[in-house]
């Protein structure tokens, strides 16, 4: 089985999600055994930020790392997991809420595919970015 990494690389419509890891200096990190859950933004969910939002998140590496670690947390929590704990805290240390009572929803966001089997954790597709605050 692939990691977290592998399993992005790989599959269509992570570009922008590989590109901000990569410019993060998070891909080692997210290559450890972890285990981690990742709540990946598709591209599509990128493009619904403001316009050249990503490009100046990249050229700051500090703030962009701290947004992508807002969307991992650590342990392996699946779809039943989060619902039954309802907030989960980020590597980056704020709370992110879980909604499961309609959709499978994290903070502002709706998980588009859920429980995606990795070596090092699961990853969980949103439809948007989930900004702290």
């Amino acid at each position: 089985m692939a990691n977290i990494v592998e399993i992005a690389v790989n599959t269509e419509g992570f570009s922008t999600l590989v590109a901000a890891v990569q410019a993060a200096g998070l891909v080692e990190a997210l290559q450890s055994p972890g285990p981690f859950t990742v709540f990946a933004p598709n591209d599509a969910a990128f493009e619904k930020l403001p316009p050249g939002t990503v490009q100046t998140l990249v050229q700051n590496p500090p703030q962009l790392a701290r947004i992508l670690k807002y969307h991992v947390v650590s342990g392996k929590l699946e779809q039943s997991d989060l619902a039954r704990l309802g907030t989960v805290t980020s590597l980056e240390g704020a709370p992110i809420p879980i909604d499961c009572s309609d959709a499978f929803e994290v903070k502002n966001a709706t998980v588009l595919a859920a429980n995606i089997e990795a070596d090092n954790g699961i990853i969980h597709v949103l439809d948007n970015v989930i900004l702290m605050g």
